[in-house]
């Protein structure tokens, strides 16, 4: 298993959901902090990097790909309009970034062993969006026909030692302004692998490790999109349609 192995899942789901779309697209866009990793699956896309102001003309793609790294961003509804902007009417915007299940079995295992050691705690994995939230935000940029799904992958580890080689080689390490700024104490990594291997451990006997995966997508709006119908504009009951008796609510204003 290569340190990879969560980006080619990733980049593996982009490249089915692409495929799914009923179009071609010409002009892509990739926002991310791993510019030499995402060009392998699109050559010829623009990449720019995931910086607050992304180097991104208005209205000059039909696709642009937000490859995580949104969980990075100090303004994430920000980077959500400024790639709607790049974006011709009826492109495509599509975010894949990790979400805020992600190394909750590592996060409350370091806090319990900083705690018992040090008799203190300091951040050590950066709060991550959670689905509800992200897709709020997805819904305040206006992009028309927003989704947001999340898929977990659950992976094993032999210690913790073997994850958090895993983390850093991902590029993942803490980088939080309010992060310890001096070395932590070995025995605060041993104690929390033990708390690791007493609360979640397989059956071999491997740590188990939470990676969530949130994808949002929406659309430029465009005049000739699918438009939802106005309220109460129905010309059937979906009574009807299941063969199910209507009940009337009982009024609560009494």
């Amino acid at each position: 298993m290569t340190e990879t192995f969560l980006f080619d899942a990733v980049a593996d789901e982009i490249q089915e959901r692409l495929g799914e779309v009923n179009r071609t697209f010409t002009d892509v866009a990739v926002v991310s902090g791993q510019p030499d990793y995402w060009g392998q699956y699109f050559p010829n896309a623009t990449h720019a990097a995931d910086t607050d102001l992304l180097d991104l003309k208005p209205l000059q793609h039909d696709l642009v790909i937000h490859a995580m790294s949104m969980h990075w961003a100090n303004d994430p509804i920000g980077q959500i309009v400024q790639s709607r902007n790049a974006l011709r009417p009826d492109g495509l915007f599509l975010c894949a970034m990790f979400g805020g299940q992600t190394l909750h079995e590592l996060r409350t295992c370091l806090a319990e062993a900083e705690s018992r050691v040090t008799g203190g705690l300091s951040p050590r994995i950066a709060p991550m969006g959670e689905i509800r939230d992200m897709g709020s935000l997805l819904q305040r940029s206006s992009v028309a026909l927003p989704v947001a799904d999340t898929a977990v992958l659950n992976v094993s580890y032999a210690d913790i030692w073997a994850l958090m080689r895993d983390v850093r080689a991902m590029g993942e390490s803490n980088a939080l302004d309010a992060r310890l700024r001096t070395p932590t104490r070995r025995a605060v990594f041993e104690t929390a692998g033990e708390i690791y291997k007493s609360h979640y451990v397989d059956d071999q006997g491997r740590i188990n490790a939470t990676f969530e995966i949130i994808y949002l997508t929406g659309w430029a709006p465009s005049d000739d999109q699918q438009k939802p119908l106005r309220p109460g504009s129905a010309q059937a009951r979906l009574a009807d349609a299941l063969g199910a008796k209507e009940l009337k609510l009982p009024d609560t204003n009494n």
